[in-house]
């Protein structure tokens, strides 16, 4: 079955997954009798693991946990008008949370239910009597999204209970808050178990589905978090020698809806927009709430702060296809406001009133890899390239902004933030380079140290007091 396609399968077994007795990690065994049966074919393997990349849609949603920490904890983005609990919600950009804050408490639910996704299928494909090669691209995809899920959740919350099968509720308040190195070794094993196994790259039909370039470029984030340049700087090399991957002529092909899995994607979520569910709600989320003629239902989310329009250079092309200006509304009067353009489809199908857009969501691309090559190296030939690409000096040359950005180390800063601007990698960039307080302090955010992770929801700590409290909090 074609990655992310039978959706409704999908999901009805991902519900089974979760239909089972609550507790604080969401990660009790299946509660339905007939599920010790399903775990035995290819079939049913091949469900299972369509489940666990099914919460992708969930984990790097635009109002996930990711895009939450990503952009509103960071300098690019602000809340006005949105659903929901307000006050929950602008506590990211305010760096007002509280362990009560029910959006925190959603996102660890949400990362233990995708974890269970993961240790479910991991657990019972050992036991299932099938090809070895098959179950071991199997255990390869599935460490890769569990090493992948636990790199965001200690990014968010710090040390996180640490579970790598699936347990009963009793079990479960044994995991107590496991050390970060620890976690981190967990993560380092799974991504390098996923990097010796995985494919070079993924084809028709198993489009969306992790290789080895996937496995490589997020070990080497996760060395370059924990200091390791050296390491970094291998596993990115050996991405850009596979000769897998390229930075696409122009920047402005990468958002064409048209455009899906080109040479500079690396890991891409898929969609499949119109009557043919699931569509992206990138489009629609990130539209203003007001907005009634871009789409019916915007989301407000992410909206563009003045300081990340700022920070594109003037004749950079990338500012342009990433920040819209505002919008005409039914009256014809525009109205300023800016917000996010990358996943623009006016084309998209309108059923119900609303847009079932068709942009699938890049976790990582070539743009990425090279940028870190420069964080590892300190070689700037690399972010060059990338300048290069949107027609801009680079780093050293004439014409080069070094007034404001007078190291590779500003330089690279500044590149990436533009780059990469709202695709999630912001606030994680700030927090890998050790820059995050003194750089958003200086624009206004009350954060310290400590605040730089989420509290610990307080539901989790009433089921389970043995699990402590973030300082901060």
């Amino acid at each position: 079955m074609p990655t992310f396609q039978k959706l409704s399968l999908v999901l009805c077994l991902g519900l089974l997954l979760a239909g089972c007795k609550d507790d604080f990690l969401e990660l009790a065994p299946l509660s339905n009798a007939n599920a010790n049966n399903f775990y035995k074919t290819k079939a049913d393997f091949d469900l299972a693991v369509n489940a666990a990349y099914s919460t992708l849609y969930v984990t790097f949603a635009p109002e996930s946990g990711i895009s939450y920490a990503a952009e509103q904890m960071s300098d690019n983005a602000t809340l006005y008008n949105v659903a929901g609990i307000q006050a929950d919600r602008w506590a990211f950009k305010d760096y007002a949370l509280n362990p009560s804050n029910t959006e925190v408490y959603r996102f660890w639910r949400e990362h233990y239910s995708a974890l269970f996704s993961v240790n479910i299928v991991l657990d019972r494909i050992e036991a299932a009597e099938l090809d070895e090669a098959y179950k071991d691209q199997v255990r390869a995809e599935m460490r890769f999204l569990r090493g992948m899920y636990y790199y965001y959740m200690v990014q968010m919350w710090g040390p996180v209970p640490l579970v790598t099968k699936p347990l009963t509720a009793e079990e479960s308040y044994d995991y107590l808050r496991a050390p970060e190195a620890e976690i981190y070794a967990q993560i380092t094993s799974d991504l390098t178990f996923a990097a010796e196994r995985l494919p070079l790259t993924t084809q028709v039909p198993a489009l969306g589905r992790a290789s080895k370039g996937a496995a490589q470029t997020f070990l080497a984030k996760v060395y370059l978090t924990q200091g390791d340049k050296a390491a970094a700087t291998q596993q990115l090399q050996a991405v850009v020698s596979s000769g897998q991957y390229a930075l696409l002529d122009d920047y402005d092909d990468l958002w064409a809806v048209a455009n899906k899995n080109t040479q500079e994607s690396i890991f891409e979520i898929q969609y499949l927009g119109g009557a043919g569910n699931p569509f992206s709600p990138y489009w629609t989320s990130f539209s203003p709430t007001e907005n009634f003629t871009l789409t019916q239902y915007g989301g407000g989310m992410n909206q563009v702060t003045d300081d990340l329009y700022n920070e594109f250079e003037e004749g950079d092309p990338r500012r342009e296809r990433t920040i819209a200006l505002g919008y005409t509304n039914n009256a014809g009067t525009f109205v300023s406001i800016k917000f996010p353009y990358k996943w623009v489809d006016t084309n998209a199908v309108i059923v119900n009133g609303r847009e079932l857009a068709d942009n699938n969501f890049m976790v990582l691309r070539y743009a990425d890899v090279l940028l870190l090559l420069t964080e590892a190296t300190g070689d700037p030939s690399y972010l060059n390239q990338v300048r290069a690409r949107v027609g801009l000096p680079g780093f050293g040359e004439a014409g080069y902004p070094s007034d404001l950005y007078p190291t590779v180390e500003r330089a690279l800063e500044h590149e990436r933030r533009v780059e990469l601007a709202l695709e999630f990698h912001r606030f994680f960039d700030l927090k890998r380079t050790g820059r995050a307080v003194e750089v958003l302090q200086a624009k206004g955010k009350p954060v310290t140290e400590g605040k730089l992770v989420m509290p610990i929801p307080e539901m989790v700590r009433q089921q389970n007091p043995g699990i402590e409290q973030n300082a901060a909090y």
